[in-house]
């Protein structure tokens, strides 16, 4: 990857309605536009992400989304209300930061719930939009969180079970997802603790058959972001990212003109080949690339192709 590198400049972007939004800007001032769009939901941006971009052709923008990372209020504390965080929201977030920052048309890059979340932007404000790319692609339909959360348990059945019972007997036939939702807001620290280490502890296993990826990905996190991660990604997964099921994908025609590349792990499980096959053959201008030694947490390769796609924009 590229050198370390800082801000030259950030601050927190108000919402209007409760919410302030991190925000940060990276290598140079006069580069081309990109926006980095993490992962999750709740996640939070790292200073790896600064480090995909040739920071003397890039200016390199990186937020954290509602609640998680440096923006405030944090969802680690129960009492924050999380009912004005949603995808429509996230949206404004990332138009409202573009205005802020005197941005025409920027670049998108980001994967995993990222790249459901720029796949929605993208679609809304397509004009705003010069490039894609993206990593280990989702849509988050109801579909994939099935399988995420249910369906890959058949490689991991005793886990699964052990996921399940981490919600109260009485819903574990039910809306699993929306139990753990409900165990993150409780007002009791230790029922949230053991919530957030049980779903955790399943997202782990679900990436752990991946030999070149990044073990623990999701458990290796300090307390009070692993809260955060928790409870957001429980809050948007028991309602279906506030998406209606499939929007992504028959709407894809809305990207026509827009340059993207798709980067998928073969042996992505959480996150199956699948769906980035599907929305390659509605979107003409994106290229798909498969790489055959990647999960969803990455590799080597992956890494490499990753920036030679965002080198290749740089122009």
């Amino acid at each position: 990857m590229y050198p370390p590198i800082e801000p030259y400049d950030h601050g927190h972007l108000d919402t209007g309605d409760g919410h302030l939004v991190y925000w940060e800007v990276c290598g140079n001032p006069a580069g081309k536009p990109a926006l980095v769009v993490h992962g999750g939901p709740g996640s939070g941006c790292s200073e790896n992400q600064r480090r995909r971009f040739d920071p003397e052709r890039y200016r390199i923008i990186l937020f954290d989304q509602r609640n998680c990372g440096r923006s405030l209020p944090h969802a680690s504390d129960p009492a924050t209300d999380l009912s004005t965080n949603t995808t429509p929201h996230l949206i404004a977030d990332m138009e409202r930061l573009r205005e802020h920052l005197g941005v025409e048309r920027w670049l998108l890059y980001g994967g995993s719930w990222g790249s459901t979340l720029m796949l929605a932007y993208a679609e809304t404000h397509p004009t705003r939009v010069s490039e894609l790319v993206i990593c280990g692609v989702t849509m988050t339909r109801r579909s994939e969180i099935d399988w995420l959360y249910n369906g890959v348990g058949r490689y991991f059945p005793e886990q699964r079970q052990r996921f399940r019972e981490g919600v109260p007997e009485s819903e574990r036939d039910g809306d699993v997802l929306a139990a753990y939702a409900r165990l993150m807001s409780d007002p009791d620290p230790a029922v949230r603790a053991k919530a957030a280490q049980d779903w955790v502890t399943w997202e782990d296993t679900v990436i752990s058959m991946e030999v070149n990826g990044k073990p623990n990905a999701y458990s290796d996190r300090p307390p009070l972001a692993l809260l955060a991660f928790v409870r957001i990604c429980a809050h948007y997964f028991s309602n279906g990212a506030w998406l209606e099921e499939g929007i992504l994908l028959r709407e894809a025609h809305k990207l026509a003109g827009i340059p993207g590349v798709l980067l998928h792990g073969r042996f992505d499980l959480g996150s199956p080949l699948e769906t980035a096959w599907d929305l390659a053959q509605r979107w003409p201008d994106a290229r798909l690339v498969v790489v055959d030694d990647s999960g969803h947490t990455g590799s080597g390769t992956m890494r490499e192709q990753v920036m030679a796609a965002l080198d290749a924009f740089a122009t």
